[in-house]
Parts: structure tokens; sequence; C-alpha cells
């Protein structure tokens, strides 16, 4: 009889150890967004909230490429904007909407937000996405649309309105910006951003090419509820994490 083992997430026995396992894999989300392509200059960012210090997030610096970031790199910020540990400097924007996503959000351990050229192309069109895959699905009635753009978000005013139009949702459309998802934990948050954009050139294909065919409701929503849980979302990153953790041993220093 074959014996079914189920994955589950990892348990810890310190916060030390939680904290570490956190940071590991959020530097691995930045090693695997470099491998997609979502990098773009300076813009991007992934934060994941300490498991010790609740009001305090760990983030990207300002200016390292996505591909070059280890463990070591990440930077701890309060929830004032200040660097509690860490040698580099932080995004003014990715404190601007992180700092108020993790605080309007508990529940979210983590965030994504990067300008990948499928989500910043389907976000000017101001749409939410239509549920025209299985894939799609994952977002089916959970996700939103910030209608909104002035320019680059420096003031946490703006980020308070984008945490509002994400609501309880794991995702929400930036109109003429990009994406960005949460997750209660780096690999979901990491995970839903990355079928996200590939959702987003999914439909921007299938638009093209002619008019898609919506799958009906009770199946979107059926669906939705297969795949588009929480633990499907962390359960989706584990084999890119056994990947990237091999292929790039050093991200892990």
């Amino acid at each position: 009889m074959t014996k079914t083992i189920t994955l589950q997430p990892a348990s810890f026995n310190t916060l030390e150890e939680e904290r570490q396992h956190r940071k590991e894999r959020l530097a691995a989300s930045f090693r695997l967004f470099s491998k997609f392509g979502f990098d773009e200059g300076i813009a991007g960012h992934i934060t994941v909230r300490d498991p010790k210090y609740t009001d305090h997030f760990w983030v990207n610096p300002f200016g390292m490429h996505f591909s070059q970031i280890s463990v070591s790199d990440l930077i701890l910020v309060n929830h004032k904007g200040d660097i509690v540990e860490g040698e580099h400097t932080v995004n003014g924007a990715a404190f601007a909407i992180h700092s108020e996503i993790h605080k309007a959000r508990p529940d979210a351990i983590a965030a994504a937000h990067a300008h990948s050229v499928y989500g910043k192309t389907w976000s000017s069109l101001g749409r939410l996405l239509d549920p025209i895959t299985q894939d799609s699905c994952q977002f089916y009635r959970d996700h939103a649309l910030f209608d909104d753009f002035t320019g680059v978000v420096y003031a946490t005013e703006e980020g308070k309105r984008i945490a509002q139009a994400l609501g309880q949702y794991k995702a929400v459309i930036l109109r003429n910006h990009g994406l960005l998802t949460v997750g209660q934990s780096v690999d979901s948050a990491a995970w839903w951003f990355i079928t996200m954009e590939r959702s987003c050139q999914a439909q921007i294909m299938a638009e093209t090419a002619g008019k898609p065919i919506f799958i009906e409701e009770e199946y979107a929503r059926l669906t939705a509820e297969q795949t588009g849980t929480e633990y499907e979302g962390w359960l989706s990153f584990q084999p890119l994490w056994d990947k990237i953790r091999k292929e790039q041993p050093d991200l892990l220093e």
C-alpha cells in the first residue's frame, strides 16, 4: 500500500528559528523574482513580518539587485521607518506601502510588489482579472483594484489607501503601477505574485487572439476553493524553493 505524505509548513521551537526561516524564504523569493524577470531597476520589494517584533518587517536593501540578495543582506525596519538591523538603506516606497499593509492586515505575514511586465501592462487597463483559466480562479472574488495613480508612493497616507483597497483580499491591482500580493507566509505571498503575473499574461494573450470564454460562476467558485487557499499558495511555492536553494545555495549566507 502506498503511503501518502502531505507536505506541511514548518513548526519552530523558538522565535529565532522562525525568524531565520522567514528570512531564508524571503531571500529565495528575491532570487526567484529575478529569474522570472520581475526586477526593474530599483523598483520592487517583498517584506516579511518579524515573528518577535511584530510591528517590524524585513525587506530588501534599496538599490541591490534581486539576484544578489542573501539572508545577510536583509534589513529590519520598525514601524517608524528606522533601520533596526542591517547596513543598507530602505526604499521609501517600500516603507510607505508595506508598513500600512502590515498594519492593516495582522494576518499578512508577507507582502510582495514588483513592476513585472504583464502585471503593469494589465494594470493600465484598470480591470480585475476574469475567470478564464483554472489558475486565474485562484483570484476569483479574491482581489481588488486600486483605481488611482498619483506618482511614486512615498507617503504613508497613500499606503493606507492601498491597504484599504486591498481589504481582506490576497491581492490588489494597482492601476498604472503593477501587482501587490499578501500571504500568511513568504511562500504564499511570493507564489500569489508569480501566478498572478502569469494570469495577467494569459488574459492579455487570450484577448489578443480573440474573446476568452469565462468559466461559469459555480465552477469558478469551486476552483477558487480548491486552488486559492493559503495552504495551496504555500504548497505551490515549495518546488520553487527546492530548485532555487539547490541552484543558488549562497542565498542562505
